[in-house]
C-alpha cells in the first residue's frame, strides 16, 4: 500500500499519478481536515472507473490507517505564499512533519518516506530525527523538480526536446541551488558547447527563480510538476528500477558533508537509496556547493531544537 499525507494541491496530484501509474492496487489518503481525504479519494476513485485502472483510494483522518504501507509520501504542511522564501517556512513546518514522522514510526515502521514539504531539505532532516529510520529511506524530492526546469529551460534555447537533456542540479532545493551546466548533457555534449556564457547565466537564473515566478504568477505554488516527480520516484521503488534521480538525502561524508541532507544524484530502488553518486567539481562549483549546503545548515539552526531532538 502507498500512503499519501497532506491532500493539498500536491498531494493530490501525487496521488493520481501514482494511480495512472498502477503503482498499488490501494492508496491511503491522510489528512487532519475532516472531509478532505474522503472527498479526494471519491472523485480518484470515479477517475481511475472511467479509465479503466484498478485502483481503490480511501481518505482517512486517522494515521492509524497508513498501516502496512511500503511507501509514505509527505506533502503536508502549510503553502508557500507570495513573497515567502522556503527558509521562512522551517520552523512553522518542523512541527507538522515531526509529528507525521513519529506517526510514520509508530504505524509503517517499515515504509520509505519521500518528502516534498518545504523547505524541503531541512525538512528532510526533521523527518529522518522523527522516524529514526536510516537514511536511506528518507527521500527529499526535489532535485527531479529543480532539473527538469534546468532542462526545460535549456531546451528552448537549444532547440531540441528536454528529453534530450540530462540536467544536473545539486545543493539546496531552494535560492542557493547549484545548476551544473558543466555536468548537463544533450547525448555527450555539455550544453556549455550549445550556449554563451549569458545564456547559461539566463537559464541557471530561470531555474533558480521558476518557483517564485509560479508563486507569482497564480498566487501558490507549484503542484502538478512536484506531483508528477514523487510518483515517478516512488515508481523507481516500488519497481526496483535502480534508476538514477536527483533528490535530498542524507549526506554520510558524500562531498564532503557529514549529517546534512542535500540534492545529489543518488540511486534508487526497493531498498531507498541504493547508491549516492559523486560529482567531480571544479574549485568553484565546490565553493557554491559549499555555500548551499551553509544555507541548508542555517535553514536547519532555524527550527527549534526540541522538534529535532
Amino acid at each position: 500500500m502507498i500512503t499519501v499525507v497532506g491532500v493539498g494541491r500536491v498531494g493530490s496530484d501525487a496521488a493520481l499519478h501514482l494511480g495512472l501509474r498502477r503503482l498499488d492496487r490501494e492508496i491511503t489518503l491522510i489528512d487532519v481536515v475532516q472531509g478532505l481525504p474522503q472527498g479526494e479519494a471519491l472523485d480518484l476513485n470515479h477517475t481511475m472507473s472511467i479509465l479503466g485502472i484498478d485502483v481503490e483510494y480511501r481518505g482517512s483522518n486517522d494515521y492509524r490507517d497508513m498501516a502496512g504501507s511500503d511507501i509514505v509520501v509527505v506533502t503536508a504542511g502549510l503553502a508557500r505564499k507570495p513573497g515567502m522564501t522556503r527558509e521562512e517556512l522551517a520552523a512553522k513546518n518542523a512541527e507538522i512533519v515531526g509529528a507525521i514522522g513519529r506517526a510514520i514510526r509508530e504505524h509503517a515502521p517499515g515504509a520509505i518516506v519521500l518528502m516534498t514539504t518545504n523547505p524541503l531539505d531541512a525538512m528532510v532532516y526533521v523527518m529522518y530525527r522523527a522516524t529514526g529510520f536510516p537514511r536511506e529511506r528518507v527521500i527529499g524530492f526535489s532535485g527531479v523538480l529543480d532539473s527538469g526546469r534546468l532542462a526545460y529551460y535549456a531546451s528552448k534555447r537549444i532547440g531540441v526536446s528536454p528529453s534530450s537533456i540530462l540536467p544536473i542540479v545539486v545543493g539546496q532545493h531552494g535560492e542557493k541551488m547549484v545548476p551544473l551546466p558543466r555536468h548537463t548533457y544533450v547525448y555527450g555534449k555539455p550544453i556549455t558547447e550549445f550556449l554563451s556564457r549569458s545564456e547559461i547565466d539566463e537559464i541557471v537564473k530561470e531555474t533558480i527563480q521558476a518557483g517564485a515566478e509560479i508563486t507569482k504568477l497564480r498566487g501558490y505554488s507549484s503542484n502538478h510538476a512536484p506531483g508528477a516527480g514523487v510518483a515517478v520516484m516512488a515508481e523507481a521503488i516500488k519497481r526496483d528500477e535502480k534508476k538514477v534521480f536527483l533528490a535530498s538525502a542524507i549526506l554520510k561524508g558524500e562531498y564532503g558533508v557529514e549529517g546534512v541532507p542535500a540534492c545529489v544524484p543518488l540511486v534508487l530502488g526497493k531498498a531507498g537509496i541504493e547508491r549516492i553518486i559523486e560529482l567531480d567539481m571544479t574549485e568553484e562549483e565546490k565553493r557554491l556547493f559549499e555555500e548551499s549546503i551553509n544555507a541548508i545548515r542555517e535553514n536547519i539552526g532555524q527550527i527549534p531544537r526540541p522538534l529535532i531532538e
